[in-house]
């Protein structure tokens, strides 16, 4: 074989540089000089030198700091527009809110979904299958007595598991997730795991891993270079989970079928199959199989692993502060007793619910939102936008905006208590986002954060493990599509 010409080498490198510079150089120059401003990109990778891959909020928060609330940052060759702070999210997600609607085509929500379910889909998809969810979650019990009351059931079995530790250090990661889930698979599925049954377990651990991967760097640089995925470790594991939670939707839905009662729906798949069989005939229809195992999978991860997470944030807060703990608890038992809590008591109960909701805020679980898209071009403080872009909405940004909390950065009920100690509302308080794609799920998550929260706080106190001081504990979050806490374990010892 000849050997290629070291020089020829060089020459090719050289022009495809120039080739690309010259690209690059032409796509800014096409650039409106009233589009956002921010740091200057490089060829090929933008800004990605400048970025903390691991927790990329930290340095969209210190770029605001120089460039405002509305800049602009380059990914790889994606333009992103960042908001940060209430008062521009707002503005744009709430005020604006059918200009900021659309979710971007991101190549790894894009093969994972294919534009099905809910929180990654399009356009009309979308709309059809959020109504879908809206509506089936009402009838199956959200915000109602009926969902109160298996939430009530399900924190009986989970003080059950934890009463079984007998005081002794654990990680809460598993049976939290368990306990939670169970309540989105009564309204997927229309059962309930036992915490052990190993295939519950497996999906359980399958949520969790994807969430965790879905924040690597690695997973940063393949949504930049999709031509780089089959490098990725990550990239292939998030696959693989996708397909396998999908076979388990598809045998469960196929089991469905066999007892599938127009009059008598069960759980929002039969609820799903129900509309499939009534168009049936539309060649355009929404409700066929593909949608509904990604509607499925959607729900169940979103269900489980934010309500959870931000359970094992409290806990974790509450061995850090022992005092909150013991006023939380001094609370619950001059209101309750021994009774156990009802939605109804949270009006009762004002420092617990400023706790939760402190809880919500301080652990900032999305700091970067999901990402949202231009529907429209648009303009948004003196800045155009253009139709298609990239939007990242700083939910970090709004959770710790200075103008709005008045410590940001620490932990603080006092934030929802007013000088008489009654509960005030904040209007940047955002943990569900706002607008059009703002949580489906909402008031399912602040019932269950209330119920499980003071339920357990009833029967239990958190301590640290053995040799382990509140103020060893470490409130630094874990790298991960969402924040959870770093790994620890706790003890939990049953009251008097």
């Amino acid at each position: 074989m000849d050997w290629i010409d070291p020089v020829s080498i060089f020459l090719v490198f050289a022009l495809t540089l120039i080739f690309i510079t010259k690209i690059a150089s032409s796509w800014s120059s096409r650039i409106r000089e009233d589009f956002p401003p921010g740091p200057r990109p490089l060829p090929i990778i933008g800004n990605l030198h400048i970025f903390n891959l691991k927790r990329p909020y930290q340095t969209l928060l210190k770029l605001s700091e120089t460039y405002g609330p509305v800049f602009s940052v380059q990914m790889g060759f994606t333009k992103m527009v960042v908001l940060s702070g209430y008062e521009t999210v707002k503005e744009a997600l709430v005020n604006q809110a059918d200009a900021f609607a659309e979710r971007p085509k991101v190549p790894l929500f894009e093969e994972l979904s294919k534009g099905n379910g809910i929180i990654f889909s399009h356009g009309k998809n979308w709309k059809v299958m959020r109504r879908f969810t809206l509506s089936t979650l009402r009838d199956f019990g959200m915000g109602k007595a009926a969902i109160e009351d298996r939430i009530v059931e399900e924190c009986g079995y989970l003080i059950e598991n934890i009463d079984s530790q007998k005081g002794k250090p654990f990680d809460p990661t598993i049976i939290m997730n368990a306990a939670v889930a169970n309540i989105i698979v009564s309204i997927l599925l229309g059962k309930r795991f036992g915490y052990e049954d190993p295939q519950f377990v497996r999906l359980l651990k399958m949520i969790n891993e994807t969430v965790r991967v879905g924040g690597w760097p690695s997973v940063a640089v393949y949504n930049m270079f999709p031509a780089l995925g089959f490098l990725l470790k990550g990239h292939k594991m998030l696959l693989r989970n996708r397909d396998e939670m999908h076979a388990f939707v598809q045998v469960t839905f196929i089991e469905h079928l066999k007892n599938l009662d127009k009059n008598d729906q069960r759980s929002l798949i039969d609820a799903f199959l129900i509309k499939q069989q009534e168009e049936k005939n539309d060649n355009d229809g929404y409700f066929h199989n593909e949608n509904l195992k990604s509607l499925v999978g959607n729900l169940f991860a979103a269900g489980m692993e934010t309500t959870s997470t931000t359970l094992r944030w409290g806990f974790l807060l509450m061995m850090k502060y022992p005092k909150i703990q013991k006023k939380v608890q001094d609370e619950i038992a001059r209101v309750l007793g021994s009774n156990p809590p009802r939605t109804e008591h949270r009006t009762k109960m004002p420092y617990t619910d400023a706790v939760v909701h402190e809880i919500q805020r301080f652990a900032n679980i999305l700091p970067l939102n999901l990402p949202h898209e231009t529907t429209v071009d648009v303009t948004l403080k003196g800045y155009f936008i253009p139709k298609n872009t990239y939007i990242i909405p700083l939910l970090a940004s709004v959770l710790r905006d200075q103008s709005e909390w008045e410590k940001p950065d620490v932990f603080y009920p006092e934030h929802f208590l007013d000088s008489e100690g009654k509960f005030v509302k904040k209007e940047a308080f955002m943990p569900f986002s706002a607008g059009r794609r703002m949580c489906v799920g909402e008031n399912l998550a602040k019932m269950e954060l209330f119920l499980f929260f003071t339920s357990l706080l009833q029967r239990f106190t958190f301590h640290p493990a053995p040799g382990v001081s509140s103020s060893d504990l470490d409130l630094t979050p874990a790298v991960g599509f969402a924040t959870p806490p770093m790994p620890h374990q706790i003890c939990a010892v049953p009251r008097a």
